[in-house]
């Protein structure tokens, strides 16, 4: 995909021209299928030849401009929706490329899947095609001013009163404020309120209910709703185009109707009922949410690597000694070894998260079928590739910004904006920290059920291989030795499986298990960063299995995985040598094959991330232009601030004309 405009110089041209392999066809593997190609490619240049998604100046706005420039660009979005009859991956790539954080996204992305997830038939045909036709805006409100991963803890109570069949919604304290949930400051009309219930005196713990907020007429909140906006966030522009809300209810009575209730129910009477559904039901959702989040990881770190690629590309520092032409950026083995590493990790993610939409699916049908064997396994891979592949691209895309050297921290680079908008995912839909603890306790039960003699499945089939992992050493002898993949897997496994099995060890000496796994929980942390690392690295490896189209493909590929691979076992030597997995000499040797690689990738890093198939419109970077023309296009943006629209600045007469005239009075000056 080209820039979004036309006649201009490429100068990087050059770059693109070194290319080794079949571009077309890495787009294809990046993508999924050639069908994809086309559809993400006639969606992202719709949006960037509509001036109504022009995101230039965004950093530049009030948050009162910038929010209602979002209520804007998610109308007209809507607009060339019904009037394209796009497909719902259509209007999905649409959004996603108009590229700015709003109500939709929590809509599309949470109201409407929990009411499919947890509302009975009878209320999904109720609510969804009023959600589906955008005559009712929705939003999930959960998190709470002083609870948020501990959803138990949630203090908003929902109480059914029989004499009037209705649930009372109530806020008994101000830590009990719906706190943070994106859409509900200003736009959503309903929402799905996650309270205790209570009935009959006793409290059954936290359930769904459909809640609505403001009138359908004028938009004014109901009564006994208190609603507003949180404030501004980190970063210009970023997320503070979200209108993350705060919310309290002052005995709001619903319909009891509303309960979302798949999974239970209260009767006309009173009672609770648990319904003959399953609440295993519920992981296709979890597993849904978090495999999107999963690939949005790809695309904000692909984003940020194009970006640095290009730039490196382009910039030149020093060099030459007699006068000659300076070097190019990206051909210094210090930018490589940092850049690199990340261009690598960017298409790990994009293929973990093409799996995880075939797990989705697989859990989906396994379900249907009563099967729940796959459940716990499932959980704890969704949860484990949510932090880490989310806490690695936060990090992964603050060093493309540094990588850009001063240029970088300019607004125009992209970089910021894109870091501010990135940063909340390590912290939604479950704290990284603690959903790796979650993934920690499932390796401890793993661990003793395969000493019980449980054969494990999935993600954890490498565990039934106890006896020889725990025994094996590395057979890698040179440094080309390291590019067998099965090499790679083996001490990948041998590393995880060593270090689960080490911390449930010293936990079993612990006075009591809780206690242990309190204590050893740092350790437990590495062990579960391991794990994921392991799965990501083990389905890269068999993405190059796969029919990959186009001549040339698959050998970047395999350089791309290697470096991946080793890159993280550079990085985590120290957990590779205290295991026992590898020796000194094998990590250097690991070691001595990245550089070797790097220089093979050098050639090709341009033309690797042009297969990210982005518009410049999306990319929003004149450091990552596609035609590579970057310092006319950063001089031209700066004179669009506002500080630039007058010659003499506001406040000069009131306060640097008497200064430089020497009007002020300056006591024993």
């Amino acid at each position: 995909m080209a820039a979004d405009g036309g006649g201009e110089p490429d100068h990087l041209a050059g770059e693109r021209a070194t290319a080794q392999f079949d571009v077309d066809g890495m787009k294809v593997a990046w993508a999924g299928s050639r069908h994809a190609v086309e559809v993400a490619d006639r969606m992202a240049r719709l949006v960037a030849s509509d001036p109504v998604f022009r995101k230039d100046t965004r950093t530049m706005l009030s948050r009162k401009e910038l929010f209602k420039d979002t209520l804007k660009k998610a109308a007209h979005a809507w607009k060339r929706i019904v009037e394209l009859r796009l497909t719902e991956e259509e209007a999905n790539l649409l959004r996603l490329y108009v590229d700015q954080p709003g109500y939709v996204d929590l809509h599309w992305g949470m109201f409407v899947p929990a009411i499919k997830g947890q509302g009975t038939e009878e209320q999904q045909k109720k609510w969804l095609p009023m959600a589906y036709k955008f005559q009712i805006i929705g939003c999930y409100a959960q998190t709470e001013l002083g609870h948020g991963s501990n959803v138990q803890g949630l203090e908003t109570t929902a109480t059914f009163d029989p004499s009037t069949d209705e649930f009372v919604m109530h806020s008994p304290t101000l830590t009990s404020s719906k706190w943070w949930p994106g859409g509900l400051g200003k736009a959503s009309t309903h929402a799905v309120v996650y309270a205790r219930l209570i009935t009959e005196g006793k409290d059954y713990g936290i359930h769904g209910f459909i809640v609505q907020l403001r009138s359908l007429d004028d938009h004014s909140p109901l009564p006994g709703v208190t609603l507003g906006d949180i404030g501004g966030k980190f970063g210009s522009g970023a997320y503070n185009s979200m209108d993350n809300g705060v919310l309290r209810f002052d005995h709001v009575r619903i319909p009891r109707d509303q309960m979302l209730m798949r999974l239970s129910q209260v009767t006309r009477e009173g009672k609770y009922v648990h319904s003959d559904v399953p609440k295993q039901l519920l992981y296709g959702t979890m597993v849904y949410v978090r495999q999107t989040i999963v690939a949005d990881a790809s695309k904000a770190l692909s984003r940020a690597v194009c970006i640095a690629v290009r730039y490196s590309a382009i910039r030149k520092q020093f060099g030459s000694q007699d006068g000659g032409p300076e070097t190019q950026v990206l051909n210094y083995k210090t930018q490589q070894s940092r850049l690199f590493p990340l261009l690598a990790s960017a298409y790990a993610y994009r293929f973990v998260g093409q799996w995880l939409k075939w797990l989705y699916t697989d859990v989906n049908q396994k379900l249907e079928a009563k099967d729940y064997s796959t459940l716990p396994e499932a959980h704890a891979c969704t949860a484990g590739l949510k932090s880490v592949t989310t806490s690695a691209t936060a990090d992964a895309i603050e060093e493309c910004r540094k990588l850009c050297g001063g240029h970088g921290y300019l607004n125009s680079s992209g970089l910021p904006e894109l870091f501010a908008v990135y940063v909340p995912a390590c912290t939604y839909e479950g704290d990284n920290v603690v959903l790796l603890l979650q993934v920690a306790r499932f390796l401890m039960k793993t661990v003793s059920q395969v000493a019980a003699g449980k054969q494990p499945v999935g993600t954890i089939a490498y565990m039934g291989n106890i006896q020889h992992l725990m025994q094996c050493k590395s057979a890698v002898n040179t440094a080309e030795d390291w590019l067998n993949p099965a090499a790679i897997k083996e001490v990948f496994e041998a590393r995880a499986l060593r270090m689960a099995v080490n911390c449930a060890q010293n936990i079993s000496k612990a006075p009591s298990q809780e206690e242990g796994f309190s204590e050893l929980s740092p350790d437990l942390l590495e062990a579960a960063v391991a794990h994921v690392q392991l799965i990501i690295v083990t389905k890269f490896i068999e993405k190059l299995q796969e029919d990959i189209p186009g001549p040339g493909v698959k050998e970047q590929l395999q350089k791309l995985c290697s470096i991946y691979a080793l890159h993280l076992l550079h990085k985590h030597l120290g957990d590779f040598l205290s295991t026992g997995c590898v020796t000194a000499r094998q990590g250097a040797l690991a070691n001595e094959l990245l550089g070797k690689l790097y220089a093979q990738v050098r050639p090709n890093a341009v033309a690797l991330v042009d297969a990210f198939d982005y518009t410049d419109h999306y990319l929003g970077s004149v450091l990552g232009r596609y035609d590579g023309d970057v310092y006319p296009a950063l001089y031209e943006e700066a004179w669009k601030d506002p500080l630039n629209e007058t010659v003499v600045p506001d406040g000069y007469q009131e306060h640097l004309r008497p200064l430089l005239k020497q009007q002020l009075k300056l006591s024993r000056l």
